[in-house]
């Protein structure tokens, strides 16, 4: 009797297993602002996409990307919808690519097409009147410049500048691929997130900017994962074209929230390069 118990439990619980739901695949790839609208802290000298060599370079990262099947793909941009659908994508059309220089446009837009996929999800968190900033960097730069410590957080720019122009070295000598796949190794990416672990010291017992500098930061990245969330389906495989600043906090999100698996895009983009 006890062993068709067990052999009942065992049943029923490898039952459970077979009807669990299939991962979310989630492949983030971080990117430069092709277009380079000078919103970051410090902004990189861009080489112009719309040249035919980067052209053939973004149809060599499309088929590479490609190969990664995804059924959905997500952008930065904002939607009014409930479908997150991004409106810019329901006009485009392949001659675009001719004139428009955004990587939503060269990279989201362009595969989407390819793919045959009707709808790109804009899935970017923006404050709305009345809501917080998500990046409130002013208030650290006051509290320096009000207690002495604007050596210390000058000195912490110049890496970001240091950082930026490593990059551009890599552009200046190589591919679109060669670049991403600079701005998206795990050690680029923990160099992207110290900059804001940097912040923290600035504060102190009553004010802490830093602090707070860093929780709006997560809480914009937290809340556009929580939309990605409300479009994904399970067994789907999302492709999320993003800033590569948020590659540190999405990836940390798809790896672990249950029911999501984060996928490296490394493959992809050195067979893009190759």
């Amino acid at each position: 009797m006890r062993w068709l118990v067990a052999a009942a439990a065992m049943f029923g619980a490898g039952t459970v297993q077979a009807q669990a739901p299939k991962p979310v695949e989630v492949m983030v790839l971080g990117t430069y602002h092709f277009g380079n609208p000078g919103l970051d802290l410090v902004n990189a000298r861009v080489d112009d996409v719309l040249k035919p060599a980067r052209q053939r370079e973004l149809e060599a990262l499309a088929l590479a990307l490609a190969e990664f099947k995804p059924t959905k793909i997500m952008v930065e941009r904002r939607a009014k919808t409930q479908d997150l659908a991004d409106p810019r994508y329901s006009q485009f059309t392949a001659a675009d690519l001719r004139t428009d220089r955004d990587e939503r446009a060269q990279v989201a837009y362009r595969l989407a097409n390819r793919l045959g996929l009707k709808t790109v999800h804009a899935i970017d968190e923006q404050p709305e009147e009345g809501e917080p900033d998500y990046f409130p960097f002013g208030k650290v730069a006051a509290w320096a410049k009000a207690n002495g410590a604007q050596d210390r957080l000058d000195a912490h720019l110049n890496q970001v500048k240091v950082l930026v122009a490593r990059m551009e070295q890599i552009q200046d000598r190589g591919t679109i691929a060669d670049v991403l796949l600079h701005l998206n190794r795990p050690e680029r990416t923990d160099e992207d997130q110290s900059f804001y672990y940097n912040m923290l010291a600035f504060g102190d017992t009553e004010q802490q900017p830093g602090a707070d500098l860093n929780a709006m930061w997560y809480l914009r990245n937290a809340k556009i994962f929580a939309k990605l969330m409300t479009v994904a389906k399970p067994g789907d495989r999302v492709l999320v074209v993003y800033g590569s600043g948020h590659n540190y906090w999405l990836r940390h999100l798809a790896k672990t929230t249950p029911g999501y698996r984060n996928v490296d895009p490394t493959p992809y983009l050195q067979k893009a390069a190759r």
